[in-house]
C-alpha cells in the first residue's frame, strides 16, 4: 500500500458515489485522513465505514451538505474548520445535470449553483485553512463537455434560453475558468490549483432526470464508459503525485496537461466570472487580486 498521503487531510465533495467515492477510497489506502461530503447522512456514514473496512484506515470521516445551498456550504465549511485545523487537499467533485430548468433554494439555476458556485464558494470559505496547510492542492473535476460551453453573462442561469445539456457544458467551462483565475490569484502561496476531465465514467450521474433520452443513456453509458475507479485516476494523480507538486492552473486529461477549448483560456472572462460569482454568493472577502 502506498503511504505517501500519511498526515494529509483531504476533503472530497460528492464522496458517497462514483468518482468521489473511488477517490476517497484510494486516498484512504494511501494513509490520508479523508473527509467525504454527501447529502444523505445514512449513506455518508455507510460509505465512510465501507472505506474504513476496505482500506484498513480508520481516519475516514463524513460531513453532511446539500451543495446547491449556499447556507449548507457555509455550514459545511464551519463544521470542517471546527473539527480540523488543516486542509492539505480539497477535491471539488460533486456535480449534476438537469435537463429542465430548476432553481436552487437560493433562486439560482441548479446546474450553475451546484457545478460552479459550490466549487467557488466552498473553496473560498476554506482558503485560509488551505493556505495555512501548505504545500496544499485544490483539484476540481470538470469535463470535456466544456468544449461546447459558453459563458454569456446575460444568460448565466439560462434566463433567456435553456437547452438541456447545454448548461452542463457551460458549468464545466466555468470550472476551468475558475481554476485558472484562482491559480493566478494564489501564485506564490504554495497552493496549487488544477482541473481535470475524468473521461466518460459510469456513475449515477444524470439519473435524477426523467425522460426517454436519459433512460437510454443510462443503459448505453455503462457499456462504453470507464469504471469509477478508472475515472478517479487523474484526480488521485493530481492529489498525490510529486510530479505535479509545482504545477498549477492546468487542465489535465489522463494525467497529462492538455490544452482546453479556446474559450477556457479567456482571462478576461475568467476575471469577470470571478467577480459575478462573488456577488452571487455574497462573498465580499473572496481571495483578492495579488499585489
Amino acid at each position: 500500500m502506498k503511504d505517501n498521503m500519511i498526515g494529509k487531510i483531504c476533503l472530497v465533495t460528492g464522496g458517497t458515489n462514483g468518482i468521489g467515492k473511488a477517490t476517497a477510497h484510494a486516498l484512504a489506502q494511501m494513509g490520508a485522513t479523508v473527509v467525504i461530503v454527501g447529502r444523505d447522512a445514512q449513506k455518508a456514514a455507510q460509505v465512510s465505514k465501507e472505506i474504513q473496512a476496505a482500506s484498513g484506515n480508520q481516519n475516514v470521516d463524513w460531513l453532511l451538505a446539500d451543495l446547491s445551498s449556499q447556507q449548507d456550504i457555509r455550514r459545511l465549511a464551519e463544521e470542517f474548520k471546527s473539527k480540523y485545523s488543516q486542509l492539505h487537499v480539497l477535491i471539488n467533485n460533486a456535480g449534476g445535470t438537469f435537463m429542465t430548468r430548476q432553481l436552487s433554494v437560493d433562486g439560482i439555476e441548479m446546474t450553475f449553483a451546484l457545478n460552479h458556485l459550490a466549487y467557488f464558494l466552498l473553496t473560498n470559505l476554506l482558503l485560509d485553512t488551505i493556505k495555512a496547510s501548505v504545500p496544499a492542492r485544490i483539484i476540481s473535476v470538470s469535463s470535456d463537455a466544456h468544449s461546447g460551453g459558453i459563458i454569456e453573462f446575460d444568460n448565466l442561469q439560462g434566463e433567456r434560453s435553456y437547452s438541456g445539456i447545454g448548461p452542463y457544458g457551460n458549468s464545466k467551462l466555468a470550472n476551468i475558468l475558475f481554476t485558472t483565475e484562482l491559480a493566478r490569484r494564489l501564485e506564490g502561496t504554495g497552493v496549487t490549483v488544477n482541473v481535470l476531465h475524468p473521461g466518460l465514467v459510469s456513475t449515477g450521474f444524470g439519473k435524477n432526470n426523467p425522460g426517454l433520452v436519459m433512460k437510454i443513456m443510462g443503459v448505453v453509458i455503462p457499456l462504453i464508459a470507464r469504471s469509477p475507479e478508472r475515472g478517479a485516476i487523474t484526480s488521485i494523480y493530481l492529489v498525490s503525485s510529486p510530479a505535479v507538486q509545482n504545477i498549477t492552473g492546468q487542465y489535465f486529461v489522463d494525467c497529462k496537461v492538455t490544452q482546453p477549448a479556446p474559450q477556457a483560456a479567456d482571462s478576461a472572462v475568467a476575471r469577470e466570472l470571478w467577480d459575478v460569482s462573488a456577488e452571487m454568493v455574497h462573498l465580499a472577502d473572496a481571495v483578492p487580486e495579488m499585489t
